[in-house]
C-alpha cells in the first residue's frame, strides 16, 4: 500500500464498513451515517475556508473600485490590492490549504466508494483491519429504497439510443447548483467592471465566475452516468451539507435574487426602501 492508501483511503474504508456493521447490514444508511459524521469531522478544514470567501464577499465592492482606478496600471493594482488586504486584515491564501486538504480527502472518498461498490470482496477484504473483515461467500447489501447502489443511477426511455440520469443524479446536480450559486457573488459589480475596463483579467474573472456556476452541476450529470449511485448519494448529501454551511458563513449569497423572484425571501433592495 502507497501512503496515501494507509493515511486515507484504508482508514475512510473502515469507517464506512463500520457504520454498514451498525446499522444492520444497510448500505444506504451507512453512506448516510458516514456522510454525516465525517462532515461534522472536516468542519475545522473548511471553516476557514468559507470565513475567507465571507471575507472577500464583503470586500468585493471596494476591491472592484481598484480594479477600475488601476485598470491600465497591473503593477498598481497588484501593490494597492496587497496594501488593501493588509488595511483589513485578510489573507486571500489563508483557506486555500483547509480547502486543498479537503480536495484529498475527497479524492480518497471516491476511490473508497468504487472499491466498497464493485463488489470484489478479497480487494474489500484487503483494506479492512481484521475486525471487520468479511467471511468468504458474503456479499455487501447494495439495495437502499430500491436503488442498488453498486451500479449507475440511470433511467432507460424506449426510443432513446441513451441512458438519461436518475433521480439521485438530478437532486445531486441541482443541489451542486444551488451551492455553486451561493459561492457566486451577490452584486453584478465584477460583472460591470469587466465592461468598462481594458483588461482582459477582469473579463477573464467575470467569465469564469459565470461557467463555473453551471459546469460542477453538469459534471455532476455527466460523471453521474457511470459513477455507481452509492457515490451519486454521497455527493448529494454533500451539496447539502455544503450548503447549509454556506448559509451559515454567509446567508444565500448568489442564490438571492432566485428565492426573492419566488417570493421565498425579501431581497436587500426591499428591505432597504422598506426601512426608508
Amino acid at each position: 500500500m502507497n501512503i496515501f492508501q494507509v493515511l486515507l483511503i484504508q482508514p475512510l474504508t473502515n469507517g464506512l464498513i463500520l457504520f454498514y456493521n451498525l446499522l444492520g447490514g444497510n448500505l444506504g444508511l451507512a453512506i448516510i451515517g458516514f456522510s454525516l459524521v465525517l462532515r461534522f469531522i472536516l468542519n475545522p478544514l473548511t471553516k476557514p475556508y468559507m470565513e475567507s470567501m465571507k471575507k472577500m464577499k464583503e470586500l468585493q465592492p471596494q476591491l472592484s473600485k481598484l480594479q477600475k482606478k488601476y485598470s491600465n496600471d497591473k503593477q498598481a493594482l497588484v501593490k494597492a490590492q496587497a496594501d488593501f488586504y493588509k488595511e483589513k486584515g485578510v489573507n486571500p491564501g489563508s483557506g486555500c490549504l483547509p480547502y486543498l486538504l479537503q480536495i484529498a480527502i475527497l479524492i480518497a472518498l471516491f476511490n473508497v466508494f468504487t472499491k466498497v461498490l464493485a463488489g470484489d470482496m478479497n480487494v474489500l477484504n484487503g483494506l479492512l483491519y481484521p475486525a471487520l473483515k468479511f467471511q468468504e461467500n458474503v456479499a455487501l447489501n447494495t439495495v437502499f429504497l430500491g436503488w442498488n447502489l453498486s451500479v449507475p443511477d440511470t433511467i432507460t426511455i424506449p426510443g432513446i439510443p441513451f441512458k438519461l440520469p436518475g433521480i439521485i443524479i438530478i437532486l445531486a446536480a441541482v443541489v451542486q447548483l444551488f451551492s455553486s450559486k451561493m459561492m457566486s457573488p451577490l452584486n453584478k459589480i465584477d460583472q460591470k467592471v469587466a465592461q468598462k475596463t481594458k483588461s482582459q483579467a477582469d473579463d477573464i474573472q467575470a467569465s469564469m465566475q459565470s461557467s463555473m456556476t453551471y459546469m460542477f452541476p453538469i459534471m455532476t450529470l455527466i460523471f453521474g452516468l457511470s459513477f455507481p449511485a452509492g457515490l451519486a448519494l454521497y455527493w448529494l448529501l454533500f451539496s447539502i451539507f455544503q450548503i447549509f454551511q454556506q448559509y451559515q458563513s454567509g446567508g444565500w449569497g448568489g442564490l438571492t435574487p432566485w428565492l426573492s423572484k419566488i417570493g421565498l425571501i425579501k431581497s436587500e433592495s426591499e428591505n432597504g426602501k422598506r426601512s426608508k
